[in-house]
């Protein structure tokens, strides 16, 4: 649905152009689905503005003249848990809704007096885990969709924490239990329902009675970056759980290839190495494991040094992403912004088998040919970006939905195997060689082509369904 959009007024004698205001939490994983989705609204003819915390802000310069970003200045002081590198994502949660919620209602408020006839804003299109800003948007009277930059299992399970804590199967999880097949939520064990470790129960089912209130009381249809052919029938029993419309218009990254147009540059921490590139350029098909468990996710020295030693046992040739930050405690390193210093005799030992980076430009890795496999978080993106390339996934969750992710992509799309629960460098040797050169990595290999072949089949059909919808509202 490209061109100018036209909505006929009360008095049937106007047109106007209908505006979306976008809002995302200032995470990585979050913003770049937010900041595509507000590409390809842009692209379809619908005016678009961009509301964005100051934390991690985009870079107006970097993306579509035609988008308008806006900056609702929130406050946050010095050791903030919303900023504080020792804070779980829970807390950040919790923190940045608390500290958005009024100046955001106070720029979308601004942003509607300015408008008219010519520019009305016809929805706001909301972080599915900001609470506070799905209410604000509701009792301005504006249409909220909620964005979820997570799977729809994901999101599913997210929703029964209150049933599932009632049957036992949440924080603090018994020992016994962990095995068990969740009902209603099958592939899922308990130890894959979606924790984060070391946070109060309750905390984590007031954040979810948060989310599921604001989407009770504000939201007018649900927003995923996933598709049918994965997630057909977790997405229906959303739409029956929510009695909402939910528009599955991922993979959001695929809809700017299959339009010849390069989707808009990525969020991140920090900028990529493109060096990589070259170096996997001159490496045969299918030989180079890539490595990189996100923007969040940390680990402690030990199993720091037992990945890196798995790594150089493994003879598998590999490109491992290792931003500043990434291990904590003793031996993380004495600056914030430099990287984690490696284990003693470890660059000597890999020669140059092995390239280590600060950051990757992650989708144009997983595209090149070198690229065998994927060691990854399963965060929601790299899954889906995982997927999209037809790459086999070595799987090593570490928090939220990240476990979830996993554990469709090892027991419901066989697309990838465990590291293991415990990171040790025999097993990770091990499991290396098994998804590189073994004949299950072949057979997840096959299996993961196979879905490659049907996220290129996925058609934007949803895109201009959630489009139509936008211009109904």
């Amino acid at each position: 649905m490209a061109g100018r959009q036209e909505q006929q007024l009360n008095n049937g004698a106007h047109r106007r152009r209908r505006r979306v205001v976008l809002f995302s939490l200032p995470f990585q994983g979050h913003l770049n689905p937010t900041l595509k989705l507000a590409a390809l609204l842009h692209a379809r003819g619908l005016a678009v503005t961009v509301l964005h915390t100051d934390l991690n802000a985009p870079d107006p310069a970097r993306h579509h003249p035609g988008l308008a970003f806006v900056p609702i200045h929130e406050t946050l002081l010095p050791g903030d848990p919303a900023v504080s590198p020792d804070s779980d994502i829970l807390a950040k949660l919790l923190a940045l809704n608390a500290a958005s919620a009024a100046p955001f209602r106070d720029a979308l408020a601004s942003l509607l007096l300015r408008g008219g006839h010519d520019d009305a804003v016809a929805c706001v299109v909301v972080d599915g885990q900001c609470y506070a800003a799905m209410r604000a948007a509701g009792e301005l009277g504006v249409p909220v969709l909620a964005l979820r930059t997570d799977s729809a299992a994901a999101l599913g399970n997210m929703l029964a924490i209150p049933r599932l804590r009632d049957a036992g199967y949440c924080l603090p999880i018994k020992e016994e239990k962990l095995d068990e097949p969740v009902r209603g939520l099958e592939p899922l064990r308990v130890r894959d329902l979606i924790r984060v470790d070391g946070c109060d129960a309750d905390d984590l089912c007031g954040f979810v009675a948060s989310v599921a209130g604001a989407v009770e009381a504000s939201v007018s249809g649900i927003v995923l970056n996933t598709f049918d052919a994965i997630e057909a029938p977790e997405l229906a029993a959303l739409r029956r759980e929510l009695s909402l419309p939910a528009f599955a218009v991922g993979p959001l990254h695929m809809l700017f290839r299959r339009a010849g147009a390069p989707p808009p540059p990525e969020q991140g921490p920090h900028a990529p190495d493109g060096t990589c590139l070259a170096w996997l350029d001159a490496r045969p098909p299918r030989s180079v494991l890539y490595v990189s468990l996100g923007s969040l996710a940390t680990v402690g020295r030990s199993v720091f040094e037992e990945m890196a030693w798995g790594l150089a046992r493994s003879g598998v040739p590999f490109l491992w992403v290792v931003r500043p930050g990434f291990v904590t405690g003793a031996g993380a390193g004495d600056s914030e912004d430099a990287p984690p210093p490696l284990p003693k005799g470890f660059e000597e030992e890999i020669k140059d088998r092995g390239k280590i980076v600060k950051w990757a430009p992650q989708r144009e890795v997983l595209a090149r040919t070198a690229i065998g496999a994927f060691w990854t978080h399963c965060g929601w993106n790299s899954t889906l970006e995982s997927v999209c390339e037809g790459v086999p996934m070595l799987v090593q969750p570490c928090f939220g939905d990240q476990m979830v992710n996993a554990r469709y992509v090892t027991h419901e799309w066989g697309v990838g195997m465990e590291v293991g629960e415990v990171i040790q460098r025999e097993r990770v040797a091990v499991a290396v060689k098994k998804v590189m050169v073994g004949e299950d990595g072949a057979q997840m290999r096959e299996r993961a082509r196979r879905l490659q072949m049907q996220a290129s089949d996925a058609t934007s059909s949803a895109m201009d369904g959630l489009v139509q919808y936008i211009m109904s509202l």
